[in-house]
């Protein structure tokens, strides 16, 4: 929420440039009036008419009357905006409160408010308020919707005041305005057991390994319910105050979602493109696995990774995963295309990784990335590639049927023979039923005998 004010005419009388301010505010109306005033002036002078001076001075006096008076009226307005709410998936709407305050003595005259907002989120809303009392306030409210994903500013606030005759018109900005955060859709995905996955709490598969004997033990203060039989006494005697032994903290699994971002890997744009369905899709597992207690990181093929903090950039529901989720959408919501060409970035994060679940959206691999993809795989306890040929999505948005080509057949099976899983995505379908699939074909790959089973 932003609020600012403004004094429409609030400025130094004698200044020249606020008397050249207020004369080009004159509307239609008052320029017409100006000009057949002085028209009927000098008419009046050629013909000698004295009564048509009259006229002809009342007509050009009456818009700069009014202009006057209008630059001269001193009253401020507080104006505020509020989202609700500020981050919302692609399709949805938002709803903007604009609130108007007359903060002066003087009540006000005839209001106009516009706001600025980008053409992809609509037309420019436009109110007209009649009258605000000293201190009244009004409110009013308008919607914004996009397709696509991205941070939209709006604002800031304009203010038009017109005199009752409207013959002049000023306009003043509030300085004050707000993003909108598109983040992409997100699909419900059904549970689905994966390699590696932990129960989220109880005892962990890695230790802290003591140098000799009982002197490394790491105590902690005792606890209300602590079995006094881990009682530590050596440490007990040593702090002066009763130390226990301290429990092998939880593991939680691990899942890293891979998107690649390589500005070859994907053809077209728009919301329905290759590369939204990949970005679409990773923040679906992202907050998928995030409910389901996983340790999560968003990284990309330049090798960095959202949110970065925590072990290796792993963000669970013990640091706050609602706050980790809201980053990592944020990200997803103005991420673009990279400037790099490999995967090799990528590789070298995973290739220091502990075991855990990859979970990986590629665009077009040529031999070369899709070796570097079939590596990842090594360190990895259960590894999904959800492969995406944008020529493919091109020509099937023309209607063209559009087989798999062998290039293609050629990479999956080289994903499969370093153990991934490899769901091939076809235009239009969703990633609900992508991931039934994967399901399905890991679920065959272990009764052959090949692979982990998802557990």
């Amino acid at each position: 929420m932003t609020s600012g004010e403004a004094g429409p005419a609030d400025a130094d009388r004698g200044d020249h440039s606020g008397v050249r301010t207020a004369l080009a505010g004159l509307t239609t109306r008052g320029r017409s009036f100006l000009a057949a005033g002085v028209a009927a002036a000098v008419c009046a002078y050629v013909l000698g008419q004295s009564d048509l001076l009259r006229v002809g001075l009342l007509l050009a006096a009456l818009p700069l009357v009014c202009a006057t008076v209008l630059y001269r009226t001193r009253y401020r307005v507080a104006g505020s905006r509020r989202l609700s709410p500020a981050r919302v998936p692609a399709g949805s709407e938002a709803r903007v409160h604009l609130g108007i305050e007359n903060v002066s003595r003087l009540p006000t005259g005839l209001l106009m408010l516009q706001d600025r907002v980008p053409y992809v989120l609509g037309p420019r809303p436009r109110f007209v308020l009649d009258r605000v009392e000293a201190g009244g306030r009004r409110e009013v409210s308008y919607r914004v919707r996009s397709d696509l994903r991205g941070r939209y500013p709006l604002g800031p606030l304009q203010l038009r005041l017109s005199d009752p005759f409207g013959m002049c018109e000023l306009t003043r900005s509030f300085s004050a305005y707000d993003d909108l955060t598109v983040v992409p859709r997100v699909e419900p995905l059904p549970p689905v057991r994966f390699g590696g996955e932990a129960r989220g709490y109880g005892d962990g598969r890695q230790r802290s390994l003591a140098l000799a004997g009982e002197d490394d033990v790491i105590p902690r203060g005792y606890r209300y319910g602590d079995d006094l039989r881990r009682v530590h006494w050596r440490s007990t005697a040593r702090y002066g105050e009763l130390m226990v032994r301290r429990e092998e903290q939880p593991q939680r699994s691990r899942c890293t979602v891979l998107l690649d971002t390589r500005g070859d890997a994907y053809q077209g744009a728009g919301p329905d493109s290759a590369f939204e369905w990949a970005v679409s899709g990773a923040a679906s597992v992202l907050v998928h696995m995030l409910e389901r207690g996983f340790n999560v990181r968003l990284l990309t093929d330049t090798g960095s990774s959202v949110p970065g903090e925590g072990a290796d950039g792993f963000v669970g529901a013990s640091q706050e995963s609602a706050d980790a989720a809201g980053l990592m959408m944020d990200t997803l919501a103005v991420i673009d295309h990279s400037d790099g060409t490999g995967l090799s970035r990528a590789y070298d994060v995973l290739r220091g990784g502990n075991e855990g679940l990859l979970v990986a959206f590629f665009g077009d691999l040529d031999e070369e990335q899709a070796a570097v993809a079939a590596r990842m795989r090594q360190r990895s306890g259960g590894a999904i590639a959800f492969v995406l040929d944008s020529a493919t999505w091109m020509r099937e948005a023309t209607d063209v049927p559009a087989p798999p080509t062998s290039r293609q057949e050629e990479r999956l099976h080289l994903l499969r023979d370093a153990g991934w899983t490899v769901v091939g995505v076809p235009r239009g379908v969703s990633l609900e039923e992508m991931w039934r699939q994967a399901d399905q074909e890991r679920g065959g790959l272990t009764a052959a005998g090949g692979g982990e089973a998802w557990r």
